[in-house]
């Protein structure tokens, strides 16, 4: 029996600032694992959650789907993890097993699916309840703090990566959180990374090449060299325009976000000769799985700046205004 309060970042009204409260401790029902949250990212679709351009979540909410802590408590019938275990919990929460998507290996698509801080409370709080099938073992010898932007960051991106395809000539349109991270991954894999930032953001160009991109430029500018294929990571629906026309005939630009706003009419001439244009939506078990093992191996270092949990709405702010290098994340006892 858990007993005692929590202290929870709440979303009351969309469009609002986060209010911190105090809730009870919940209890785990079968089939779910209660998570003791050490850590919890913040990532760009908490802001379009908070901001309200994601609709319908559940209200009040605690947002927050990149977290890390350890299990401290299990509902009936849950044997995958121990008390005590370091485990993580991502943006896909719970699918239902049954509709088509489901059945055939594709649950990112499940016509029921529950999310992670928008329809079921997330981890911006010192505990967070989670399906024990959506939960994961934290590899490598990561700190929470680095393990956390892993959860969407990293595997959204890792997702994005396979949709690009073999692709050796790799553009990165938005060079924050995930971008950061499957510039690492690219690299490892061999590829070539060519980093497009906001026009004048001399920072970011200069944290791109540090990662190993070999060529840093502003997003509206043409790469030095067609590309193979690119991932839009900024929600700005120009990009698609500006992206069909670096990549090659045959070439692929996969959009990454949830939320993106609209794309303007473009000639039919940039789309021919089989270029594709395709959008990323959540992601699978087997997803989490192969990235979450193959990040330490890697090498993929992650740049965090921890902040209290009380400072969320201050992070949030830095995010929307993109006054962050690399990814912001909330620690429940304090940075490590």
């Amino acid at each position: 029996m858990t007993e005692g309060s929590m202290r929870a970042m709440v979303l009351e009204k969309a469009g609002e600032p986060l209010r911190l409260t105090r809730r009870p401790v919940p209890e785990p029902g079968p089939g779910q694992v209660l998570v003791r949250v050490r850590a919890c990212g913040v990532c760009r679709t908490d802001l379009h959650v908070v901001d309200g351009e994601l609709p319908d979540p559940k209200l009040p909410l605690v947002p927050g789907h990149e977290v890390v802590g350890t299990v401290a408590a299990r509902g009936r019938d849950v044997a995958r993890f121990e008390e005590g275990q370091r485990v993580g919990i991502a943006w896909l929460g719970w699918t239902c097993g049954a509709c088509r998507f489901c059945r055939a290996e594709r649950e990112n698509l499940c016509e029921r699916a529950k999310f992670t801080g928008y329809t079921l409370d997330g981890g911006y709080a010192d505990y967070a309840l989670v399906d024990a099938r959506y939960a994961f073992p934290i590899h490598g010898d990561y700190s929470d703090a680095e393990a956390a932007p892993l959860l969407c960051a990293g595997l959204i991106g890792y997702r994005s990566l396979k949709l690009a395809g073999a692709a050796e000539r790799l553009g990165l349109y938005g060079f924050g959180a995930a971008a950061h991270i499957v510039a690492q991954v690219a690299r490892h894999q061999g590829r070539r990374v060519f980093a497009f930032v906001r026009p004048g953001d001399a920072e970011a160009k200069a944290f791109a090449l540090e990662l190993g991109a070999v060529w840093a430029g502003d997003s509206d500018a043409a790469p030095p060299e067609e590309l193979d294929a690119a991932i839009i990571f900024a929600p700005v629906g120009a990009l698609v325009p500006a992206a069909l026309r670096a990549v090659a005939p045959g070439g692929t630009v996969v959009c990454a976000g949830i939320h993106m706003s609209d794309i303007p009419s473009f000639p039919y001439e940039i789309l021919w000769h089989e270029r594709k244009l395709l959008s990323v939506a959540n992601l699978t078990r087997r997803d989490g799985e192969e990235f979450l093992a193959l990040a330490p191996k890697a090498g993929v270092a992650t740049t965090v700046e921890p902040v209290p949990l009380e400072d969320a709405n201050e992070a949030l702010a830095r995010l929307r205004e993109g006054r962050l290098r690399g990814a912001a994340v909330l620690m429940m006892d304090g940075p490590d």
